[in-house]
């Protein structure tokens, strides 16, 4: 339903029974799925593809373009999957020539005042709380909940299910499966509830326990605790994703948590 006072452009795909309130402007080549809400002075860009079910709330920016010197106008575009929730004043910018796109995973929540840069790419199932700032380039697993006012450095990775704390600046990856807290941004224990929220049993929790106490808690580095983990673990799905993770880390993954005394 289109009010009178918004504009959608004769080129923008949108569905019959999307709900437009007044004040939009919907640019050329946007599309937006059924069931959809826009709420009133949002502004959806050239570039973004909306899914189903989705709502937009009040002074919403999508798919604007990046804020990266580097940009020259390419025809990027921003993927929001479906019934993903986005508040009030929150600015998700397209893709660069590096990865052409910008992603929001389905059933995803960003809260007021989120900023989400050019070619990140968020799972599925997250929550963004407010005022959560990623710069570029970076990658948020599924089911992972970062706290409000966190800033991300570009390039960053934050593993599956993980919880990071209100406040933190994260320049190092955080692999899958754990809290996140402190300045600087250090382990904080195993993500115990929300795996369990999640279908995780015990036994699954236990292992990863065992992952981590290995890595953070009985002082190895990161290279010694890895090749124990490999002997002395039994290989699993959880296991797994934690070593390659790991491996895969350009930037390094945070550390472990050392008291005063212990420095």
């Amino acid at each position: 339903m289109n009010q009178p006072y918004s504009y959608i452009h004769p080129q923008a795909e949108v569905a019959d029974n999307v709900v437009v309130e007044p004040f939009v402007t919907i640019s050329k080549g946007v599309v937006i799925g059924e069931g959809t809400w826009i709420g009133s002075h949002v502004t959806i860009m050239e570039g973004a593809r909306i899914g189903k079910n989705c709502k937009i709330f009040p002074g919403a920016v999508i798919s604007a373009i990046p804020q990266d010197l580097k940009y020259k106008g390419e025809k990027s575009i921003v993927e929001i999957g479906d019934n993903v929730v986005i508040r009030e004043f929150v600015t998700v910018n397209k893709g660069t020539e590096a990865y052409m796109k910008t992603i929001i995973g389905d059933n995803s929540l960003l809260m007021a005042y989120v900023h989400v840069a050019h070619d990140c790419v968020i799972g599925k199932s997250c929550v963004l709380a407010n005022n959560a700032n990623l710069a570029g380039h970076v990658e948020v697993g599924d089911y992972a909940i970062l706290g409000g006012a966190t800033n991300f450095q570009q390039f960053t990775k934050i593993g599956r299910h993980v919880m990071v704390s209100g406040g933190c600046l994260v320049n190092k990856d955080i692999p899958p499966f754990v809290r996140a807290a402190r300045h600087p941004t250090t382990y904080a224990g195993v993500n115990s509830i929300g795996l369990r929220r999640r279908g995780y049993t015990t036994e699954q929790i236990n292992q990863i326990l065992d992952v981590y106490r290995i890595l953070y808690i009985r002082g190895f580095n990161t290279s010694a605790a890895l090749k124990i983990i490999e002997a002395d673990i039994p290989s699993s799905p959880g296991k797994d994703e934690i070593v390659n993770f790991i491996r895969e880390s350009v930037r390094g993954i945070m550390k472990g948590f050392k008291s005063s005394n212990e420095e």
